[in-house]
């Protein structure tokens, strides 16, 4: 989507974080990087899987660097459609918008999810995350923990179009396992199996729900001011999101990965899934994105 360039920017939403120490054990991760940990895993043998053990407990060892305002400089739309970082930040206060007003209508009290960007690595209550992991979303923390240096991976290893809302649709799908977090969704489902129509597709699934419906409102959410902060979205901007989201699929990545595709070990969906229950979201809301209810088949 392209930012109103008049729109502005209060901060504050997203910060960046110094090179971490230490380590951080248990957590339970989730989000669209979590598929990547676990299919080295699948195909390589390599257990990575310390970021995403699916529990919900976590004991913390660390000393983080300095976090600072990563968008101190981010004023304007304009700034958005120009910077990465500064996009991130648009992002973030849009999706804050959103679900402030939206989260009355799924019964929920809403606060505001922490949003940190990184280079290289650095420590989390869910572990130690990295580039090479995707972004994610850590329940222990209630943060979001983001290299922007996945959004070249996006584009050129899962085959996205790595557009401005492709990207925002990783934080989109990020924000929606927030609200799920306080929904209750992660306590009530069992995370740990897999398989086509487990706990953990449904969550994931929910999340790209979640996404699509913000952006089916984007265009109306508004800054401090009053002055939206999109303009009205295009199909061609839909089919950028869309892109990311069937990048990301169980299948898609399983394809890419050994040339062969195993329903049973599937933890978020195929890319089909993913890009329909995106769509549900945008052309029906956040109140059609109960995927816990459908059975299997429908999912």
């Amino acid at each position: 989507m392209t930012f109103n360039d008049d729109s502005r920017l209060e901060g504050g939403k997203v910060t960046r974080r110094g090179p971490g120490r230490g380590t951080a054990i248990g957590g339970g991760a989730v989000g669209i990087g979590a598929i990547v940990v676990f299919l080295v895993f699948q195909f390589t043998g390599v257990d990575v899987s310390g970021l995403v053990d699916g529990g919900g407990g976590t004991t913390q060892i660390q000393q983080e660097g300095d976090s600072v305002d990563a968008a101190s400089e981010c004023r304007t739309g304009r700034d958005a459609n120009a910077k990465v970082e500064c996009r991130m930040e648009g992002a973030a206060e849009s999706l804050d918008a959103y679900w402030s007003a939206e989260s009355r209508q799924l019964g929920i009290t809403y606060t505001t999810p922490g949003f940190v960007l990184f280079t290289g690595s650095t420590d989390t209550g869910c572990g130690q995350a990295s580039a090479s992991t995707g972004p994610f979303y850590c329940p222990p923390d209630r943060s979001i923990f983001l290299d922007t240096a996945f959004y070249d991976d996006l584009q050129s290893r899962y085959g996205s179009s790595g557009g401005p809302l492709a990207q925002m649709y990783v934080v989109a799908h990020e924000w929606g396992h927030h609200v799920q977090q306080l929904q209750g969704a992660f306590a009530s489902t069992n995370r740990s199996g897999t398989g086509a129509s487990s706990g953990s597709v449904r969550v994931e699934l929910q999340a790209d729900c979640y996404a699509g419906a913000w952006v089916g409102d984007a265009a109306n959410t508004k800054d401090a001011d009053g002055e939206t902060f999109f303009e009205p979205v295009t199909r061609a901007e839909i089919d950028d999101a869309l892109s990311a989201a069937s990048a990301v699929g169980d299948d898609s990545i399983q394809q890419r990965s050994s040339g062969r595709v195993d329903p049973d070990s599937f933890t978020h969906g195929t890319s089909e899934q993913r890009q329909d229950w995106f769509l549900r979201g945008y052309q029906r809301g956040a109140t059609s994105c109960d995927t816990f209810s459908v059975p299997g088949s429908s999912l």
